[in-house]
């Protein structure tokens, strides 16, 4: 490496051993304070830790690692899409809360009756807690953007015209396009047919006749996304590993200024929420905020002067 100090240049060739050693320890000071100016205006992103030549000799051990700890600290910062923001949620968050679960309380909504929740058949005499749960699986499958009404209307359908009843078994007996006139009033029906008859085709070769147990089991069965996964295991294993974020949680949450991740989508939503609300309450809040917004907080006509929290929201228009 080239370096032009004029402090160098302007010396003279050493006559005497002291000389000498004053010229060294000069030029090992120069080059030191050119690399840690070249090296402090590097950008984080472009950072590359092999020195190559002569700049490898010159850099510690200390500073690889201090390089090191910045670029995977720098990427993944890039990577996380919670806003940083959302960890500390607006402190009138919890009277919020309760305004609207106590409002939900006497206001019923579709998903009070016909959500995903209550379609399954609960386990009894006639129905095992697997075919119980391949039921809850169905059910989300047939959600997605359909409303609980059709969704209720569809499961029905399969219960009544799938011989024994709507099971894992009946479903591996059916032909793809009976399944789809059983659902034809769901949207994107033809796509929900064939991924129902897929997902029970693994569920029995790879679950041994029940339903995955875990969120990433569940994902990689077809049609089926983060949002079907953790709200099926709420309802299916009773379990709470995490926050089922529809278009309704989305929409509200950002309303009420609770998350910033509107242009970001439901798992940006669902990330942020997690950081900061209890856990306790990440399985009520689904039914909760999908109720009100069937209900108040509609998506393209809010009824702000009707909202309980409209004194609080940031976007009510009341």
């Amino acid at each position: 490496m080239k370096i032009i100090n004029t402090k160098i240049l302007s010396l003279k060739m050493p006559q005497t051993r002291n000389q000498l050693i004053a010229l060294e320890q000069t030029s090992s000071e120069t080059f030191s304070k050119y690399f840690s100016s070249k090296t402090s205006r590097f950008n984080e992103k472009k950072v590359s830790l092999s020195v190559k030549n002569n700049e490898s000799k010159s850099i510690s051990k200390e500073t690889e690692q201090t390089l090191t700890k910045t670029v995977t600290q720098s990427t993944f910062e890039e990577n996380v899409t919670v806003d940083k923001s959302s960890k500390k949620p607006l402190s009138n968050w919890e009277e919020v809360y309760q305004r609207i679960k106590e409002y939900r309380k006497t206001s019923i909504a579709p998903v009070d009756d016909m959500g995903c929740a209550k379609l399954a058949e609960k386990p009894g005499p006639n129905i095992t807690p697997q075919t119980s749960r391949f039921q809850s699986l169905v059910a989300l499958m047939l959600s997605s953007q359909t409303k609980d009404q059709v969704t209720a209307e569809a499961i029905q359908n399969l219960r009544q015209k799938l011989p024994g009843g709507l099971t894992l078994q009946s479903v591996l007996q059916a032909d793809e396009k009976f399944l789809d006139q059983c659902i034809s009033k769901v949207g994107f029906h033809n796509k929900k047919a064939k991924y129902i008859k897929s997902a029970a085709e693994i569920c029995q070769e790879t679950h041994g006749g029940d339903i995955p147990n875990t969120v990433e089991g569940l994902v990689k069965l077809p049609g089926v996304g983060p949002k079907m996964a953790y709200l099926c295991m709420h309802t299916a294993w009773k379990q709470n590993e995490g926050i089922g974020v529809d278009v309704h949680v989305h929409k509200i949450v950002n309303r009420l200024g609770w998350c910033k991740t509107e242009k970001k989508g439901p798992e940006s939503t669902r990330r942020a929420l997690e950081s900061w609300l209890p856990r306790e309450l990440w399985q009520e809040i689904n039914p909760m905020l999908v109720g009100f917004g069937q209900t108040v907080c509609i998506t393209n006509m809010p009824k702000c002067a009707n909202c309980p929290v409209n004194d609080k929201c940031p976007s009510s228009k009341y």
